[in-house]
């Protein structure tokens, strides 16, 4: 988890995403996953250069799969951003730092 990281949970995932009142874009993830730890660097950057616009929080998908399921998330690592409460982006796999940024980006006006 990087500094600028939230771990999120069960417990506090409809608060901390989706009751914020800024966006909140959640990592899921797990230990074993190859390209999770490569994008992790990327979401912990992402975290870094945007922290006053958004929320970057992660999510153990082995320990919490009923958030999983209530998403439909099939595959990790999976990016959701969530504003207002809703999904508005989803990105699936490993992608580069611009990529995901090209998608998110506009969201966070």
């Amino acid at each position: 988890m990087g500094e600028n990281t939230l771990e999120v949970t069960e417990n506090n995932f409809e608060t901390d995403v989706l009751q914020s009142d800024k966006p909140v874009l959640v990592d899921f993830w797990a230990e074993w996953c190859g390209p999770c730890k490569m994008i992790a660097p990327i979401v912990d950057e992402i975290a870094q250069d945007f922290k006053d616009q958004l929320t970057v929080g992660k999510l153990d998908a082995d320990a919490y799969p009923g958030v999983l399921q209530n998403y439909h998330i099939m595959g990790i690592p999976t990016l959701i951003l969530f504003k207002g409460g809703e999904p508005v982006v989803r990105i699936t796999g490993y992608h580069p730092k611009e990529k995901i940024l090209n998608q998110i980006k506009p969201h966070l006006s």
